[in-house]
């Protein structure tokens, strides 16, 4: 009895320093700190407004990786993970399945508080219920973390003890709209988007941080009478649809600019959506603004540019997820880029945002006017691509014909497929490139007017060609002169969002369970080990007291990501969701 009694006041004493870890000296997170993180900390989806997934820590560095121990682990309730933790001042804080939101010791992974929410009893027969709930990260601004709900409600817990300050319904789920993506907090606001069926519920919203007053919204899709509005031709404004699912959008404080991508137009078939595949331009604009890259004043919500990387969509190909923000010489090799801009000055320094299609292709455009400056078929320049061509001088795209379902039956190869998704990407200041992991696979496609969707059947076939050992690989692309090198490769898919860190390592993990370090240079494997289950998004690395982590988190995403590796086939453990952390030892 002693001996329990002993036990169970370490745990109670190891609960209290955690919560005080919350509780005493919490410094607010400002508008600067947002701006400019403490190098320890991890405050959004990818780190920083820039979502460069870039960690500025060195402490694990390519000489001493070798060494890393697992620091702590703790299980996560049942559901789907496809989120990523956000860790201040020696506090993780996390989505929760079932839904709720974490706070966590950094250091062990003992509780702080939680937050669990009672949602609607039908809120599944409109969107996915509450386990399959499927945001992707929490925000944090001053002592506030923001949870977007599944029920449609925004939500501001305080950052020390978990209790609810406000909430605010932004949409109605009984509109089959849903939270999927993650908020981000930009001068003030809280910007959110979102999963939508109905035009609805397919907006970009703006609410005031400290009160949850909502101050603007700003539509995925133009109706009629609007700027791009005619690029609908005669589809009702009800029926114009268009989301923002995946990844939340990136910002540039001194343009005050938000920069945000929208997925594909619904139903997927032009014939679906117009009554024949001629129904919409075969070049941009068409079906504004479905795949296309949208740049959004802060203050006001109005457009500031947009730009259309696939014009009305036939095969649900999705261009969206982040904006990635960085400062190079625009200098791209003939050699290796498809489509170069002939009026942009060489070798000069421009602000750019750089886009990389679930579909594939890699754009850079300019980050103040949405200027093309050069793009590329992303991972290959194969005659499936789903673009025909670019005009160089401005721009604009053309989606292949050859490729489009023209009546009821037509089939179709379409390069490419789910060649990335939901995981990020991650780009280096030190080598000056974007590190993408990609899946070489194509979508095989059949027109059904009889499915509301338009297709059936449909799916995922390895790349006519491919070599199916080298199904997944992860490309390192400089994105001053656009060479791509393929560093990585193996058989097994992976739903990993990869980490840079300035320690030349990247760090990464597959369905497989399998979670490695990799020399940022090379490619090489510097260290790897077997988690419990299939690695989803997540990966961070943070510290605390001087120690740097990395955290990575298992679990169950969306599995059609696996493409034509079935998860049966991969004998992938399911159901496994949990935080795995490591760090050196200790000397």
């Amino acid at each position: 009895m002693a001996r329990f009694s002993t036990s169970l006041a370490a745990i109670l004493i190891g609960m209290a320093a955690s919560q005080s870890l919350a509780q005493n000296g919490f410094e607010p997170v400002t508008r600067d700190v947002l701006m400019n993180p403490p190098p320890g900390d991890w405050l959004m989806i990818n780190r920083t407004y820039d979502e460069q997934r870039f960690s500025p820590l060195d402490q694990i560095n390519r000489g001493n990786v070798a060494n890393l121990r697992m620091a702590w682990s703790r299980g996560l309730s049942a559901g789907t993970i496809e989120s990523t933790p956000i860790v201040s001042q020696g506090v993780m804080y996390l989505i929760a399945p079932g839904p709720g939101v974490l706070a966590v010791n950094a250091t062990n992974g003992d509780t702080i508080w939680e937050y669990f929410r009672e949602t609607p009893k039908d809120l599944g027969q409109f969107v996915r219920n509450a386990q399959g709930a499927r945001g992707k990260a929490l925000a944090i601004f001053e002592d506030l973390i923001f949870y977007e709900a599944p029920d449609g409600f925004l939500v501001a817990l305080d950052a020390r003890t978990g209790k609810a300050r406000w909430e605010t319904k932004v949409h109605d789920y009984q509109d089959t709209t849903e939270h999927t993506s993650a908020p981000m907090v930009a001068d003030g606001k809280v910007i959110s988007g979102r999963m939508c069926e109905k035009r609805v519920g397919c907006f970009l919203a703006a609410h005031d941080a400290r009160t949850g007053k909502e101050l603007w919204k700003f539509y995925f899709t133009a109706a009629a009478g609007e700027p791009g509005g005619d690029s609908w031709g005669n589809v009702p404004n009800d029926q114009r649809v268009a989301a923002a699912w995946g990844l939340p959008g990136s910002y540039d404080p001194e343009r005050k600019l938000i920069y945000w991508s929208i997925a594909n137009p619904k139903p997927y078939t032009r014939m679906r959506r117009h009554g024949s595949a001629d129904g919409t331009s075969r070049s941009a604009p068409a079906d504004l603004y479905s795949n296309s890259t949208i740049a959004i004043n802060v203050e006001t919500g109005t457009l500031a540019w947009y730009y259309q990387h696939l014009p009305g969509d036939d095969w649900d190909l999705d261009h969206v997820h982040e904006r990635t923000l960085i400062r190079t010489a625009v200098n791209p090799d003939p050699k290796e880029v498809k489509w170069i801009n002939p009026n942009v000055k060489r070798g000069e320094q421009r602000d750019i945002v750089v886009a990389v299609g679930e579909a594939g292709g890699i754009w850079a455009l300019d980050r103040g006017s949405g200027q093309f400056l050069w793009a590329h078929p992303f991972p290959l320049d194969v005659k499936d691509f789903h673009l025909s061509g670019i005009d160089v001088d401005t721009g604009r795209t053309h989606i292949n014909w050859d490729k489009v379902l023209k009546k009821d039956g037509d089939r179709s190869l379409i390069c490419f497929h789910n060649t990335r998704s939901y995981w990020s990407t991650a780009y280096s200041p030190k080598t000056n490139s974007l590190y993408v992991p990609y899946h070489d696979s194509c979508l095989d496609m059949t027109a059904n007017e009889k499915n509301k969707r338009g297709w059936g059947p449909r799916r995922a076939v390895l790349r006519p060609g491919a070599d199916p050992k080298k199904y997944l690989q992860i490309a390192k692309i400089n994105l001053s002169t656009g060479k791509m090198e393929n560093i990585y490769s193996q058989p097994q898919p992976g739903n990993g969002s990869i980490l840079a860190t300035a320690g030349d390592l990247l760090f990464w993990g597959d369905m497989n369970r399998r979670f490695r370090a990799f020399d940022a240079e090379s490619g090489k494997v510097l260290w790897e080990i077997v988690l419990g289950g299939m690695i989803q998004t997540s990966t961070i690395a943070y510290s605390v007291n001087g120690k740097q982590y990395v955290a990575v988190f298992t679990g169950d995403g969306q599995s059609g990501t696996a493409g034509p590796i079935a998860l049966s086939k991969l004998k992938a453990v399911r159901g496994h969701n949990a935080i795995y952390v490591f760090a050196l030892p200790d000397r």
